[in-house]
């Protein structure tokens, strides 16, 4: 089934410390965008790209694509102050291309294909599907530095992304926050207030998000991993 996927690309690179855009740090010479970008590339599924992206950054970042041969991005609104206004200028651009949108982080260079195939199907049947990982470490609930409970691990899970709506959802659940004046964590948040129920698929620990300085460590590890594996 085909999908268009946005990427708010818009960031600031602050925990990063970066200075700059943490997108267009590299890993193996390459920049974390285009890492993220030819995943969605090469995916036949895959009927277009967003971004939302700052305008002084569009000039840099159509070079990169160039530079890269990236040809499925279709357009390139001003990102918003938050993710959320970032994701929604996009969906308004694209929502008549497509009836799967898939969100995702462009600092998430490591997203599996099979993934990626597995989230477009159940939410293709189901409406609303995210991709996460089960809790591995022991949590506890903290006020004030003291444990209040040790919570069952069993339940919980780290949640990533992509997310992957039917279009009509995700703009509705987009809408009604907008009118509600209501700011979430990510698009799932804004689906589960339409009592719309959403199913998480299993992905992978490698998929993790390029945020600091020690993520780009574990992304040169993953990428000289995957790189032994071909060999």
């Amino acid at each position: 089934m085909n999908y268009i996927v946005v990427l708010p690309a818009a960031g600031s690179g602050k925990r990063m410390k970066a200075g700059h855009n943490k997108l267009f740090l590299t890993l193996r010479n390459k920049p974390i965008l285009i890492h993220t970008l030819e995943v969605f590339e090469q995916d036949p599924n895959c009927a277009g790209i967003w971004l939302a992206v700052k305008p002084e950054e569009r000039m840099a970042i159509q070079d990169m694509l160039e530079e890269h041969h990236i040809t499925k991005v279709k357009g390139m609104p001003a990102g918003g102050e938050e993710r959320q206004y970032s994701v929604y200028a996009c969906i308004q651009a694209a929502k008549q291309e497509a009836e799967l949108i898939l969100v995702h982080d462009a600092a998430r260079p490591f997203i599996e294909p099979a993934v990626i195939k597995k989230l477009a199907q159940k939410a293709s049947e189901t409406g609303a599907a995210i991709a996460g990982v089960k809790a591995k470490d022991t949590m506890k609930r903290v006020h004030n530095h003291i444990i209040e409970e040790t919570v069952d691990r069993e339940q919980l899970w780290i949640i990533q992304t992509p997310q992957a709506f039917q279009t009509d959802i995700l703009v509705k659940a987009q809408k009604q926050a907008e009118l509600d004046g209501f700011l979430g964590t990510d698009e799932s948040m804004l689906v589960e207030r339409l009592n719309i129920p959403v199913h998480v698929v299993e992905s992978t620990y490698d998929n993790v998000k390029m945020t600091t300085q020690e993520d780009l460590l574990i992304g040169e590890a993953i990428l000289q991993k995957r790189q032994q594996e071909e060999n």
